[in-house]
Protein backbone atom coordinates (compact mmCIF):
# COMPACT_ATOMS: atom_id res chain seq x y z
CA UNK A 1 0.00 0.00 0.00
CA UNK A 2 1.25 3.83 -0.81
CA UNK A 3 1.02 6.11 1.92
CA UNK A 4 0.44 9.16 -0.76
CA UNK A 5 -2.53 7.04 -2.03
CA UNK A 6 -3.99 6.85 1.67
CA UNK A 7 -3.15 10.51 1.86
CA UNK A 8 -4.60 11.37 -1.54
CA UNK A 9 -7.71 9.01 -0.38
CA UNK A 10 -7.91 10.61 2.73
CA UNK A 11 -8.16 14.23 1.42
CA UNK A 12 -10.90 13.47 -1.02
CA UNK A 13 -12.91 12.09 1.71
CA UNK A 14 -12.26 15.13 3.88
CA UNK A 15 -13.09 17.65 1.34
CA UNK A 16 -15.99 15.80 0.55
CA UNK A 17 -20.04 17.30 1.38
CA UNK A 18 -21.68 13.96 1.11
CA UNK A 19 -19.51 11.21 0.90
CA UNK A 20 -21.31 7.38 0.44
CA UNK A 21 -19.81 4.00 0.83
CA UNK A 22 -21.05 1.36 -1.49
CA UNK A 23 -20.03 -2.30 -0.30
CA UNK A 24 -20.27 -5.81 -1.40
CA UNK A 25 -19.28 -9.24 -0.25
CA UNK A 26 -15.47 -8.48 -0.06
CA UNK A 27 -15.98 -6.59 2.61
CA UNK A 28 -17.47 -9.01 4.97
CA UNK A 29 -14.86 -11.93 3.78
CA UNK A 30 -12.32 -11.03 6.15
CA UNK A 31 -15.20 -11.73 8.80
CA UNK A 32 -15.69 -15.22 7.97
CA UNK A 33 -18.49 -14.87 5.25
CA UNK A 34 -17.90 -16.36 1.68
CA UNK A 35 -18.44 -14.66 -1.24
CA UNK A 36 -20.59 -15.62 -4.10
CA UNK A 37 -18.21 -15.52 -7.38
CA UNK A 38 -14.24 -15.61 -6.02
CA UNK A 39 -12.78 -18.67 -7.93
CA UNK A 40 -12.10 -21.73 -6.02
CA UNK A 41 -14.39 -20.22 -2.83
CA UNK A 42 -17.28 -18.69 -4.18
CA UNK A 43 -20.92 -20.02 -3.61
CA UNK A 44 -21.75 -20.13 -7.11
CA UNK A 45 -18.99 -22.20 -8.08
CA UNK A 46 -20.69 -24.98 -6.38
CA UNK A 47 -24.29 -24.30 -6.68
CA UNK A 48 -25.99 -23.19 -9.47
CA UNK A 49 -28.32 -20.09 -7.83
CA UNK A 50 -30.83 -20.96 -10.15
CA UNK A 51 -31.95 -24.29 -8.35
CA UNK A 52 -31.07 -23.07 -4.69
CA UNK A 53 -31.64 -19.35 -4.72
CA UNK A 54 -34.57 -18.07 -7.08
CA UNK A 55 -37.82 -17.34 -6.22
CA UNK A 56 -39.49 -20.34 -8.50
CA UNK A 57 -36.94 -22.77 -6.44
CA UNK A 58 -37.77 -21.65 -3.20
CA UNK A 59 -41.46 -22.41 -4.09
CA UNK A 60 -41.82 -25.43 -5.53
CA UNK A 61 -38.43 -26.95 -3.45
CA UNK A 62 -38.21 -24.83 -0.44
CA UNK A 63 -36.01 -27.61 0.85
CA UNK A 64 -33.23 -27.05 -1.76
CA UNK A 65 -32.87 -23.09 -0.70
CA UNK A 66 -32.62 -24.25 2.83
CA UNK A 67 -30.02 -26.70 2.38
CA UNK A 68 -28.14 -24.81 0.73
CA UNK A 69 -28.60 -21.38 3.09
CA UNK A 70 -27.92 -23.28 6.23
CA UNK A 71 -24.35 -23.18 6.30
CA UNK A 72 -23.61 -19.49 5.17
CA UNK A 73 -26.34 -18.52 8.05
CA UNK A 74 -24.35 -20.50 10.50
CA UNK A 75 -21.56 -17.82 9.31
CA UNK A 76 -23.61 -15.14 9.05
CA UNK A 77 -24.94 -15.72 12.63
CA UNK A 78 -21.27 -16.05 14.17
CA UNK A 79 -20.04 -13.55 12.36
CA UNK A 80 -18.93 -10.04 13.88
CA UNK A 81 -17.60 -6.83 11.85
CA UNK A 82 -14.03 -6.37 10.95
CA UNK A 83 -12.17 -3.38 11.24
CA UNK A 84 -13.19 -2.56 7.54
CA UNK A 85 -17.35 -2.40 8.85
CA UNK A 86 -16.27 -0.44 12.18
CA UNK A 87 -13.92 1.89 10.14
CA UNK A 88 -17.24 3.10 7.85
CA UNK A 89 -19.32 3.21 10.76
CA UNK A 90 -16.26 5.36 12.46
CA UNK A 91 -16.38 7.66 9.40
CA UNK A 92 -19.71 8.10 9.69
CA UNK A 93 -20.16 9.31 13.23
CA UNK A 94 -17.69 11.80 12.28
CA UNK A 95 -19.64 13.32 9.58
CA UNK A 96 -17.92 12.13 6.63
CA UNK A 97 -20.02 9.81 5.30
CA UNK A 98 -23.85 10.43 4.76
CA UNK A 99 -24.16 6.63 4.33
CA UNK A 100 -23.54 3.06 3.46
CA UNK A 101 -25.57 1.23 0.57
CA UNK A 102 -24.56 -2.44 0.89
CA UNK A 103 -25.57 -5.37 -0.93
CA UNK A 104 -24.41 -7.27 1.68
CA UNK A 105 -27.18 -9.50 3.84
CA UNK A 106 -25.14 -9.86 6.62
CA UNK A 107 -26.28 -6.91 8.70
CA UNK A 108 -22.69 -6.19 10.10
CA UNK A 109 -22.83 -2.61 8.95
CA UNK A 110 -25.47 -2.03 11.30
CA UNK A 111 -23.49 -4.23 14.47
CA UNK A 112 -20.43 -2.16 13.60
CA UNK A 113 -22.27 1.11 14.22
CA UNK A 114 -23.72 2.38 10.95
CA UNK A 115 -26.63 4.74 11.45
CA UNK A 116 -28.03 5.20 7.51
CA UNK A 117 -27.40 1.77 6.03
CA UNK A 118 -29.74 0.76 3.04
CA UNK A 119 -29.26 -2.94 2.20
CA UNK A 120 -30.94 -3.57 -1.10
CA UNK A 121 -30.64 -6.82 -1.03
CA UNK A 122 -32.29 -7.30 1.93
CA UNK A 123 -31.96 -8.88 5.48
CA UNK A 124 -31.97 -12.05 7.37
CA UNK A 125 -33.90 -9.79 10.42
CA UNK A 126 -37.28 -10.59 9.64
CA UNK A 127 -39.23 -13.71 7.60
CA UNK A 128 -42.31 -13.48 5.50
CA UNK A 129 -44.83 -16.31 5.31
CA UNK A 130 -45.55 -16.95 1.51
CA UNK A 131 -48.77 -17.86 2.15
CA UNK A 132 -50.31 -15.44 4.41
CA UNK A 133 -47.50 -13.16 4.10
CA UNK A 134 -47.40 -11.97 7.93
CA UNK A 135 -43.86 -11.29 9.15
CA UNK A 136 -41.76 -12.60 11.82
CA UNK A 137 -38.66 -11.32 13.82
CA UNK A 138 -35.88 -14.41 12.43
CA UNK A 139 -33.10 -14.33 14.84
CA UNK A 140 -35.30 -17.48 16.91
CA UNK A 141 -36.14 -19.06 14.35
CA UNK A 142 -32.87 -19.12 12.78
CA UNK A 143 -30.74 -20.08 15.53
CA UNK A 144 -33.72 -23.12 15.68
CA UNK A 145 -32.87 -23.73 11.73
CA UNK A 146 -29.65 -23.78 11.96
CA UNK A 147 -29.19 -25.94 15.08
CA UNK A 148 -31.94 -28.35 13.66
CA UNK A 149 -32.22 -27.90 10.20
CA UNK A 150 -35.41 -27.96 10.83
CA UNK A 151 -37.66 -25.73 7.53
CA UNK A 152 -39.05 -22.49 9.70
CA UNK A 153 -42.88 -22.52 9.36
CA UNK A 154 -45.72 -19.54 9.92
CA UNK A 155 -46.93 -20.18 13.86
CA UNK A 156 -50.44 -18.48 12.36
CA UNK A 157 -50.71 -21.00 8.87
CA UNK A 158 -47.90 -23.30 8.78
CA UNK A 159 -46.75 -21.99 5.52
CA UNK A 160 -43.01 -21.91 4.71
CA UNK A 161 -41.62 -18.35 6.12
CA UNK A 162 -38.92 -17.07 3.43
CA UNK A 163 -36.21 -14.40 4.99
CA UNK A 164 -36.41 -11.26 3.70
CA UNK A 165 -33.74 -11.32 1.67
CA UNK A 166 -33.80 -11.11 -2.30
CA UNK A 167 -33.49 -14.08 -4.17
CA UNK A 168 -32.84 -14.29 -8.07
CA UNK A 169 -36.52 -13.63 -10.08
CA UNK A 170 -37.20 -11.65 -7.25
CA UNK A 171 -38.25 -7.42 -7.13
CA UNK A 172 -35.71 -5.20 -5.04
CA UNK A 173 -37.16 -3.37 -2.49
CA UNK A 174 -38.38 -0.30 -4.03
CA UNK A 175 -38.59 2.05 -1.87
CA UNK A 176 -35.01 0.63 -0.27
CA UNK A 177 -33.29 0.50 -3.74
CA UNK A 178 -34.57 4.41 -4.66
CA UNK A 179 -33.52 6.12 -1.07
CA UNK A 180 -30.05 3.88 -2.18
CA UNK A 181 -29.54 5.61 -5.69
CA UNK A 182 -30.60 9.14 -4.40
CA UNK A 183 -28.13 8.98 -1.83
CA UNK A 184 -25.73 7.94 -4.56
CA UNK A 185 -26.30 10.04 -7.19
CA UNK A 186 -26.35 13.24 -5.01
CA UNK A 187 -23.06 12.37 -3.77
CA UNK A 188 -19.63 13.95 -4.49
CA UNK A 189 -17.94 11.19 -3.49
CA UNK A 190 -18.15 7.53 -3.75
CA UNK A 191 -16.39 5.03 -1.61
CA UNK A 192 -16.67 1.49 -3.26
CA UNK A 193 -15.59 -1.26 -0.40
CA UNK A 194 -15.45 -4.72 -1.72
CA UNK A 195 -17.56 -5.02 -4.74
CA UNK A 196 -16.18 -5.95 -8.11
CA UNK A 197 -19.41 -3.57 -9.39
CA UNK A 198 -20.69 -6.62 -11.00
CA UNK A 199 -24.31 -7.09 -10.32
CA UNK A 200 -26.68 -4.49 -11.44
CA UNK A 201 -28.26 -1.42 -10.15
CA UNK A 202 -25.81 -1.16 -7.52
CA UNK A 203 -23.14 -1.49 -9.93
CA UNK A 204 -24.42 1.36 -12.03
CA UNK A 205 -25.41 3.68 -9.04
CA UNK A 206 -21.97 5.83 -9.06
CA UNK A 207 -22.13 6.74 -12.46
CA UNK A 208 -24.37 9.82 -12.43
CA UNK A 209 -22.50 11.07 -9.12
CA UNK A 210 -19.20 10.70 -11.06
CA UNK A 211 -20.54 12.54 -14.26
CA UNK A 212 -21.71 15.17 -11.94
CA UNK A 213 -18.00 15.68 -10.97
CA UNK A 214 -18.22 13.08 -7.69
CA UNK A 215 -14.72 11.47 -6.63
CA UNK A 216 -14.02 8.13 -6.39
CA UNK A 217 -12.44 5.70 -4.26
CA UNK A 218 -11.70 2.21 -4.74
CA UNK A 219 -11.05 -0.43 -2.22
CA UNK A 220 -11.19 -3.98 -3.51
CA UNK A 221 -9.35 -7.07 -5.13
CA UNK A 222 -10.09 -7.47 -8.39
CA UNK A 223 -10.80 -4.65 -10.94
CA UNK A 224 -13.91 -3.04 -11.65
CA UNK A 225 -15.36 -1.28 -15.17
CA UNK A 226 -14.90 2.04 -13.11
CA UNK A 227 -11.07 1.59 -12.49
CA UNK A 228 -10.86 4.30 -15.33
CA UNK A 229 -12.51 7.14 -13.59
CA UNK A 230 -11.11 6.21 -10.00
CA UNK A 231 -9.47 8.77 -8.64
CA UNK A 232 -7.74 6.00 -6.46
CA UNK A 233 -7.49 2.21 -6.41
CA UNK A 234 -6.47 -0.14 -3.70
CA UNK A 235 -6.09 -3.81 -4.47
CA UNK A 236 -5.39 -4.48 -0.93
CA UNK A 237 -8.18 -6.67 2.11
CA UNK A 238 -10.68 -4.14 3.06
CA UNK A 239 -9.99 -4.87 6.54
CA UNK A 240 -6.19 -3.74 6.58
CA UNK A 241 -7.37 -0.90 4.19
CA UNK A 242 -10.09 0.80 6.11
CA UNK A 243 -8.80 0.92 9.31
CA UNK A 244 -5.46 3.16 7.66
CA UNK A 245 -7.54 5.59 5.86
CA UNK A 246 -10.06 6.26 8.47
CA UNK A 247 -6.98 6.65 10.40
CA UNK A 248 -5.87 9.64 8.26
CA UNK A 249 -8.65 10.89 7.26
CA UNK A 250 -9.48 11.63 11.25
CA UNK A 251 -6.16 13.05 11.46
CA UNK A 252 -7.50 16.55 10.17
CA UNK A 253 -10.60 18.09 12.42
CA UNK A 254 -14.09 17.91 10.15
Amino acid sequence: MVGLDIEHAAELIRRAHSGVALTGAGISTPSGIPDFRSSGSGLWERFDPMDVASMSAFRYQPERFFDWVRPLAENIMRAEPNPAHLALAELERAGYLTGVVTQNIDDLHRKAGSQNVLEIHGHLRESTCVECFRRYPSGRLLRRFTETGEIPRCPTCGGVLKPDVVLFGEQLPFQVVQEAKALITESDLVLVVGSSLEVTPAAVFPVQALNAGGRLVIVNRDPTYLDPRADVIFRQDAAVVMPRLAEEVLRAPN
